[in-house]
This record gives structure tokens, sequence and C-alpha cells, in this order.
């Protein structure tokens, strides 16, 4: 049985091993995004846009729903990126108040180059891709579950 005290033990805390876990990434990826001269959010940015058919067009307003980022988050890396000629961003021509973001033909050229990514993380991790998929999964279903708690 798990006394109080033993549920207090840092080693025991979910969110302590969530937050380790997600540094450790951050430090991975710093190494294998550093070719590609993006920081990861910028990474994160730029995978959304890929995604996205048409050259990646995308509202500012929904790529921040995407990525769970707020406005203030999210403008200064568009503005880092579009600096860097990956992005540009442009008044919707339906909605003046709603700026586009679309990939330029180096942001587009640059997926290519990135492709490395996902198999060097995959590799850090020591994990068979199906370990990957079902810790991601369980992950996701985590998020739902704490956003619904938030939420509710």
């Amino acid at each position: 049985m798990t006394s109080a005290q033993d549920l207090l033990r840092l080693d025991r805390q979910i969110c302590f091993s969530l937050n380790a876990a997600s540094r450790a990434f951050g430090g991975v990826y710093r190494v294998l995004l550093k070719d590609l001269g993006l920081t990861y959010p910028q990474y994160l940015v730029m995978l959304a846009l890929w995604e996205e058919p048409e050259g990646g067009a995308l509202p500012v307003k929904r790529l921040g729903e995407r990525l769970r980022l707020d406005s203030g988050t999210l403008s200064p890396l568009l503005k880092r990126l579009e600096g860097n000629g990956l992005v540009r961003r442009e008044r919707s021509a339906r909605d003046e108040r709603s700026v586009m973001v679309s990939l330029t033909g180096a942001g587009a050229a640059l997926k290519e180059r990135a492709a490395e990514v996902p198999l060097g993380i995959a590799r850090a991790t020591g994990f068979e891709l199906a370990e990957i998929e079902d810790l991601r999964e369980r992950l996701n279903r985590l998020t739902e579950a704490l956003d619904a708690a938030t939420l509710g």
C-alpha cells in the first residue's frame, strides 16, 4: 500500500517525469534542428504548415490553436521565420482581420532536409516505432483528460 508520504515523493510525480522528458527532448531537438536553423517552436510551426496543401496557408489563429500557442508566443516565432525567408504573413483578402501564414519556396524546400529529424528522435529514444506510437497515443489521451478536467 502506498502511503501519503510516498505519494509526495518527487520521483513519483508524473508532472516531474513529463517535464524532465520534455527538457531532454529539447536538448536532442536543439542538436538535430541546428543544421536547419530552426528552434523547436519554429520547427512545430513548420510541421503544421508542411501538412497544409497549397503552400501551407493557414490563418494565424488556426495555427495557434493547432500548436496550443497564444498570439503573444506565436507572433515572434512567425516574425523570425519570416525574417529568415521561410514563411510570409499576409492579410486575408476575404477577412482583413485575419492574417494568413504561408510557406515560401525556401520554407517548402526545408521539408526534405527536416525528414531526418523524426528518425533522429526515434534513434535517441532507443524505442521501437510501435513503442513511440503507443507513448504518443497515451500522451494524447492524457492531454485530453487534463484539458477536460481543467475546463470541466
